[in-house]
């Protein structure tokens, strides 16, 4: 069984085979190849610790992230969150690998609306603003600089350390100008793309700040009464597309709260990511289009909601296992010796 680490995955795990991976697992979850049951929750502690299975058939692999999340473990100097992802073989059930799977979470969930920004964002796009600089706004900003031609990166978050944080680390991968702005309208105002990466129960823009054209991938809020964006947004909105229809319109409040509210119904829900894949449905229409309610592809506004599965998880861990067995990194153990 191959052990990988954290610095291990940063080694062997780009965001573009990331993406890939992404490509496969959503295609499957929309076409039925992948089983992935309910995760499951037990609560201990200050926190609770999620189990998340799933087997992608036609990519012949099988495993499961154990994710924890405890409020204290500051407190304790651990991560609040906390996660490692296990893969078996699917002929024997043999252990194949273990790995560090908080990296391997932020990588898979920014591949994720980097693919979702391939299908949905304008091919011109090149400002894009990243509201929460945590783990997965650092991740966004690499999808988002991966999948479209940034030229100006915004950042805002309330922590000031994280924001400095995130800008050098992409002044260091890329050419892309980056500003830390102040406010939530500093960062939106005339932005292609907006990533929302934060904890934050309530909005953290006003849709009446989004330009005509823009593609906003919203991932923080995972619970049914919790939300990045507000009802203006919702309003704006001409198309909705999901990482699974079976969980986000039940468990993300950025589309039940609205949807409770009348701002919106269940069957303004596009399209699932996997269906654009597999070319069962289209993203935004071609500049000039008259077929979106707001006559212009090009003026179209898109969002990409996401609560993550087991799906994404797997996959990127395999992509993964295979570079890391390609360059010889991780360390093998034989749990037989």
């Amino acid at each position: 069984m191959k052990i990988l680490t954290r610095s291990d995955l940063q080694k062997c795990l780009s965001m573009r085979d990331a993406i890939e991976a992404m490509r496969e697992a959503f295609a499957q979850v929309t076409s039925g190849a992948a089983n992935v049951p309910l995760r499951v929750g037990l609560p201990a502690g200050d926190g609770v610790s999620l189990f998340m299975p799933a087997h992608l058939r036609d990519s012949h692999a099988m495993g499961l992230k154990i994710v924890s999340v405890h409020t204290g473990n500051g407190a304790r100097g651990l991560p609040t969150i906390l996660a490692l992802v296990a893969l078996v073989d699917t002929e024997t059930g043999a252990p194949l690998a273990l790995m560090e799977g908080a990296y391997l979470t932020s990588m898979r969930t920014a591949a994720g609306s980097g693919l979702a920004t391939e299908y949905l964002a304008r091919p011109d796009a090149s400002i894009a603003a990243i509201i929460g600089a945590g783990a997965q706004g650092r991740a966004h900003a690499l999808a988002m600089c991966t999948v479209r031609p940034i030229k100006e990166l915004r950042v805002l978050d309330s922590y000031a350390p994280s924001a400095q944080a995130l800008a050098v680390e992409v002044r260091a991968q890329s050419g892309v100008t980056v500003r830390i702005v102040s406010s939530a309208q500093e960062a939106v105002a005339g932005a292609d793309i907006i990533c929302c990466c934060t904890t934050s129960p309530t909005p953290v823009f006003d849709g009446r700040d989004l330009k005509p054209g823009a593609h906003i991938n919203a991932i923080g809020a995972y619970t049914p009464d919790t939300r990045e964006t507000d009802d203006e947004t919702m309003r704006r909105v001409s198309r909705i597309v999901v990482d699974s229809r079976a969980t986000v319109a039940h468990e993300a409040g950025d589309l039940v709260i609205p949807i409770k509210n009348g701002v919106i119904r269940e069957i303004d829900i596009t399209a699932e990511l996997g269906e654009l894949v597999l070319g069962q449905k289209s993203g935004r229409p071609s500049t000039g289009s008259t077929s979106s309610p707001t006559g212009s592809g090009r003026d179209e506004i898109t969002l990409f909601k996401a609560v993550g599965n087991a799906a994404q998880d797997v996959a990127a861990a395999t992509a993964a296992l295979n570079a890391a067995l390609r360059m010889g990194l991780g360390v093998e153990v034989d749990l037989q010796g």
